[in-house]
């Protein structure tokens, strides 16, 4: 039973990785547009953020699986 709710957390948080990755993209697409503006720069800025998010995510995802696999 407890395997079975890293498992689901480890989902949750997939999915949760996988929509600040979606807007990281969008991000830089914004930040594409108009290389030279300031909201370029804002959207680089926030980018570097959610990606940090994600890569956390990331780290929990990984440090969850051996739990989920049922491995100590």
């Amino acid at each position: 039973m407890t395997n079975d709710r890293y498992e689901s957390i480890a989902e949750r948080l997939g999915a949760l990785e996988e929509e600040l990755r979606d807007l990281a993209y969008e991000r830089l697409r914004e930040a594409a547009r108009a290389p030279a503006s300031e909201e370029a720069e804002l959207a680089t800025a926030e980018e570097r953020r959610v990606l940090q998010a994600r890569r956390a995510i990331a780290k929990a995802i990984s440090a969850l699986a051996p739990l989920a696999a049922g491995e100590t």
